[in-house]
């Protein structure tokens, strides 16, 4: 038995997703957050989904990020199973962009909402469960204002291009 303590599911429709998903990963492995990561598809595997849902709390998951495209139905499918936030991350398609998983993932019913993040980005979802596990665990509170320091100097050396004038 593994003494890891996985916090985050990472879920995705198929693994043409992983490209996407990865970034909600790679966002988990910089604030030193154990993540679970698997395909479980609402339309291929819907009784291996309804258990990944219905039995994440007491695995120990306090936050699951969902990624799909086209139909984008996982994030709400899972949302419904399952009582823990649930952070939907639209998949860019060929077919129509994204938009199609966007308005898939975002028109939740009353009752069973959803997060979600902007097409594409696995990034901001990853940086959003981390903010969730923030509001009960002072470390990555500290880890998320160092963050916020560092990206906001980041932007600011931008400033130092000679592109820009300064005032």
């Amino acid at each position: 038995m593994s003494d890891r303590k996985v916090e985050i599911g990472i879920i995705m429709g198929s693994d043409s997703d992983l490209d996407t998903m990865k970034a909600a990963a790679d966002v988990c492995e910089q604030f030193g957050v154990e993540f679970e990561m698997r395909v479980v598809s609402a339309h291929r595997t819907p009784h291996e989904m309804i258990e990944y849902g219905t039995s994440a709390e007491e695995r120990g998951l306090k936050v699951i990020i969902a990624g799909a495209g086209g139909a984008a139905h996982l994030p709400g499918m899972i949302a419904s199973a399952s009582i823990l936030p649930v952070i939907g991350v639209p998949v860019q398609t060929k077919a129509l962009s994204g938009v199609d998983s966007l308005y898939s993932i975002v028109q939740m019913p009353p009752g069973v909402p959803v997060a979600t993040v902007a097409i594409g980005a696995g990034k901001n979802a990853g940086i959003l469960a981390i903010q969730i596990l923030a509001t009960h665990n002072d470390t990555l509170k500290t880890k998320l204002k160092e963050y916020k320091q560092m990206i906001a100097r980041e932007s600011k050396d931008k400033n130092k291009n000679p592109a820009f004038t300064q005032y």
